[in-house]
């Protein structure tokens, strides 16, 4: 660690991140990894970030004892065991808050101790060229060496609808950390949170519930047949789903403050742009989020404040001289997701290390390719849907010629599962390379179907050489032979 990072006005590290979340955690190890470099890590709310406490890991908490429980209850010899009506919503809580260690971070900090990273607490700006002020309980002043790390995630976002903000609605802050179960609700949106919100909210004993959804689908950007399938599953819950459909107003008398997860006051009347009105206990808002980059002081370098960053593949502000201004996960504003933050925080920390260490940077593992059109990604809902690079509409309009080869998830892997086991599958290959464009399944369990299409659409193996690569009988796995068959000439 840094010898002066206390008892002084100015402190000097040689990196210095904003933003103590897995990207942040990444780019300010892998910067200093190995090396006597130092790194101060700046955090105002808990390290580890959302994903640790607000968003995947608790989300994922919830929704594994009902997947649990379906597939239990659709095998003979087990089924027949199963009495309880749904999920011990008290065991299920109590699982989770394990998971996010109640919001406690101190087992993230004593982590970032071991691997030689300095955490701060308190709020930071950036005050000019490598210079960072943090407020706190001692404000202070760093300086940057070698690079300052813009790793400051997304907040939720509420429209300024008449009354909604008054009416203190849940975000997905509060649904993934509830400790409540409103009977009634109303679930604002159609994307990945709100569909994975509404799975668990429903298995979790909400009893009716709205969901609101502007346009006229779920999950817009998968392809049309996972939607599809989303939207079905849905409707045999018994989830109404309003499409083409927007708040007018919300009325709620007795909204209070009670604290992540609990029910906001009294009910809420919510009156929709189609002429109706919901009652609800609750409310909950998955309409979109924002980087949190409007007060970073990114004026003082030359930047709009708020306003979207650019980043090139080495991951620097590209509007920025000197090359010591980064940016990673949502605040790169790339792909809004975990994985690919800790991605880009790791390809970010070698870029840093090369340059202080006077090395080139032609090896490909200094530039983030993965983030144009290779992103992997899984969506909880019931059922599942795994996905990499293109759907068949996105590589169309990027004007690749493609074929897409579909077929059902009906291999003998499949079969043992479950009984009720069900899904698609659809390859988008690009005729002139003939490899993978992208890949979707979508059915019961299948993210773990994704990583070997990442790997070929990677790698651009070509189908012919995917032939070779033989799945395991009986596995779900089975499906890439079936999909490639398609093609047999």
């Amino acid at each position: 660690m840094s010898p002066d990072t206390a008892g002084t006005d100015r402190d000097t590290f040689d990196v210095i991140v904003i933003g103590g979340g897995p990207a942040g955690e990444n780019a300010a190890n892998y910067a200093i990894a190995g090396s006597d470099r130092t790194a101060a890590l700046i955090e105002h709310e808990l390290v580890g970030g959302e994903c640790s406490y607000w968003a995947c890991m608790p989300s994922k908490a919830l929704l594994r004892p009902g997947q649990i429980l379906a597939a239990a209850r659709h095998m003979p010899g087990v089924g027949e065991k199963i009495t309880a009506h749904g999920v011990d919503v008290a065991d299920v809580l109590a699982r989770r808050d394990s998971f996010t260690h109640h919001r406690d971070d101190s087992s993230q900090v004593l982590w970032a101790d071991s691997a030689g990273i300095d955490v701060l607490r308190g709020h930071a700006r950036i005050t000019g060229d490598r210079t960072v002020a943090v407020d706190g309980t001692r404000p202070r002043t760093l300086r940057a060496r070698h690079a300052v790390v813009l790793a400051t995630g997304t907040v939720a976002t509420v429209p300024d609808t008449p009354g909604l903000r008054a009416a203190l609605p849940w975000t997905s802050r509060d649904a993934t950390n509830l400790v409540e179960i409103p009977r009634r609700m109303l679930l604002v949106g159609g994307g990945v949170v709100a569909c994975e919100t509404a799975t668990w909210l429903r298995q979790l004993g909400v009893e009716e519930l709205t969901v609101v959804v502007r346009g006229q689908r779920l999950l817009p950007r998968v392809e049309p047949f996972a939607a599809d399938a989303v939207t079905g599953t849905f409707g045999r819950h018994g989830i109404d789903v309003r499409f083409g459909t927007e708040i007018s107003r919300v009325t709620r008398d007795d909204a209070r403050n009670t604290g992540i997860g609990r029910i906001h006051g009294g009910p809420a009347t919510v009156a929709l742009d189609d002429g109706t009105t919901v009652e609800v206990d609750e409310i909950v808002v998955a309409a979109g989020r924002r980087p949190t980059i409007d007060d970073l002081g990114l004026e003082t370098v030359g930047l709009d404040a708020g306003a979207r960053l650019s980043v090139d593949d080495h991951l620097n502000v590209t509007e920025v001289d000197g090359g010591w201004l980064y940016a990673v996960g949502d605040a790169a504003g790339r792909a809004a997701l975990t994985h690919m933050g800790k991605y880009q925080a790791r390809v970010c920390g070698d870029v840093i290390a090369a340059r202080a260490e006077g090395r080139g940077l032609d090896h490909p593992r200094y530039r983030a390719s993965a983030d144009h059109d290779q992103v992997p990604q899984v969506i909880f809902t019931e059922p599942e849907i795994a996905s990499v690079g293109h759907t068949a509409r996105s590589a169309r309009e990027a004007g690749l010629d493609v074929d897409v080869l579909e077929v059902d998830l009906e291999v003998a892997g499949s079969a043992l599962a479950r009984d009720d086991f069900g899904g698609h599958a659809a390859l988008v290959v690009d005729r002139a390379t003939d490899t993978l464009a992208g890949a979707t399944f979508v059915g019961t369990e299948v993210a773990e179907l994704v990583h070997a299409a990442t790997i070929a659409l990677v790698g651009k193996v070509p189908l012919d050489t995917l032939w070779h690569a033989v799945p395991s009988y009986p596995t779900v796995s089975e499906v890439w032979l079936r999909l490639l068959e398609t093609r047999r000439s």
